[in-house]
């Protein structure tokens, strides 16, 4: 059997698409909220509520969106094993348990989301748009869990690219419904606010599913049909999905009490906490194109126990991210003023948000640190791990360090000072592990 090809050409071949594709999610909710932030009356309200379900939305999407991991790392380690047939109707079962999921969390929250909406400090008319945002676009949530298997599958046979079309199909969709849902067109569909911007993003995900349906059967030899018994390898799916499920919600408590802290400053601090948390979000997913191309070529590379391409595959793709994060700080300096301008004209939200907008910057390195790691040790299935580093980040880095900011009444900086560490936790527990497991395996 051919050795896996980790040159330069072959991490770009994976990185490129896996970039455009990683983004579709924060452009879909960065979109709604730069086009329901210029809304001419009650803009700062709308762009708030949209931060607040983004977040929540966000939370669900990541905790169970992690199955997209598990199926990535199973089917990237059969491959390099030379198993890759042996697999037969795991993919089929491996989805329909991602849609299972789906619908039971969408209905065991749907009923509560008010109580939720007001634990997160939305009140008044922050809380009725966040309700009107969140009933519509809640029903997007099967469809992004079905598209992340689809593109887990894809993944896992070393193939990025139509999880990109699948993506940029969606994104461009969901930027052009906006526009048209949420301001109107003349004559044609009335302005509807907030809840035009759900109704374009839950067509665009239905858009997605339909898409990845159509690619996954007509590119791959996978079948949908469902059959018994399970396949061995649901069973470290199931292990896998509840080490990430757990690592999930400690790694959204830190980014749901970032959101209830920055609620509880006022209006004008949620509102700039969502302009940098979208921006940060969208630059998070950016450094994961270079993560995912680790994920799928990691696990192959474990696979094969080829431990010295594995550790020149590491060395490579942070030195990328490295790279990438340099220049996500530069266009940031360089449209540092802009970028607040495209979410909001508020110029008391602009002036918060250009005041920890340079923490956002400040984060790139550690993240392309953080992230790059974390999507190898996904592909490499160390998902124990994974779980045990968040839960220590949240639990000794961001929450002490939190509401250490809050007795000291520092505001929207100290939430992001907490973030900071946070981060820079999870990067060091990361590098320390894989220094005293795999990099031994090299030298043996």
């Amino acid at each position: 059997m051919l050795k896996t090809d980790i040159s330069f050409k072959r991490i770009q071949q994976l990185a490129i698409p896996a970039i455009v594709s990683g983004i579709a999610e924060p452009v879909l909710s960065s979109t709604d909220a730069a086009v329901v932030g210029n809304i001419s009356e009650f803009g700062t309200e709308s762009l708030a509520a949209v931060g607040i379900v983004g977040a929540f939305l966000s939370m669900l999407i990541w905790i169970l969106g992690q199955t997209r991991s598990a199926i990535s790392a199973i089917v990237s380690q059969n491959l390099g094993a030379g198993k890759i047939s042996d697999l037969g109707n795991f993919p089929a079962q491996a989805i329909y348990f991602n849609i299972g999921l789906s619908i039971i969390v969408l209905f065991s929250t749907y009923f509560f989301v008010e109580e939720i909406f007001t634990l997160l400090n939305a009140k008044g008319i922050i809380l009725q748009f966040s309700l009107d945002y969140y009933n519509i676009r809640v029903w997007g949530f099967p469809f992004t869990l079905f598209t992340f298997a689809i593109f887990g599958l894809f993944r896992g046979l070393q193939n990025t690219f139509w999880p990109m079309v699948i993506a940029a199909v969606g994104a461009g969709v969901n930027i052009g419904l906006d526009f048209a849902f949420v301001y109107g067109i003349t004559d044609y569909i009335p302005a509807m606010g907030v809840k035009g911007a759900a109704w374009a993003s839950l067509i665009s995900q239905g858009i997605m599913a339909l898409l990845a349906l159509v690619i996954l059967l007509n590119k791959t030899e996978i079948s949908l049909r469902l059959r018994f018994p399970l396949h061995p390898e649901v069973n470290r799916l199931v292990s896998m999905s509840f080490n990430l499920f757990i690592r999930s919600l400690a790694l959204n408590a830190a980014l749901i009490l970032a959101v209830r802290e920055a609620a509880g400053l006022g209006k004008e601090y949620i509102a700039a906490h969502a302009i940098a948390i979208n921006i940060w979000l969208f630059t998070a997913f950016f450094l994961d194109g270079y993560g995912a191309a680790g994920n799928a070529l990691g696990g192959k590379l474990l696979g094969e126990k080829n431990y010295n391409s594995l550790w020149q595959l590491t060395k490579k793709v942070n030195l990328y991210n490295f790279g990438i994060a340099t220049i996500l700080i530069v266009l940031g300096l360089v449209f540092y003023k802009p970028l607040g301008t495209l979410f909001n004209k508020d110029p008391e939200v602009l002036a918060i948000f250009y005041g920890i907008f340079f923490m956002v910057l400040i984060s790139q390195p550690l993240n392309a640190l953080a992230f790059t790691l974390d999507s190898i040790f996904k592909g490499i299935g160390e998902m124990a791990y994974l779980r045990n580093v968040l839960l220590g980040a949240t639990i000794f880095g961001f929450i002490p360090a939190l509401y250490f900011a809050k007795y000291m009444d520092w505001g929207l900086v100290g939430i992001w000072s907490a973030l900071l560490i946070w981060i820079a936790y999870r990067a060091i527990a990361l590098i320390v592990k894989f220094k005293r497991k795999y990099v031994p395996l090299v030298e043996n």
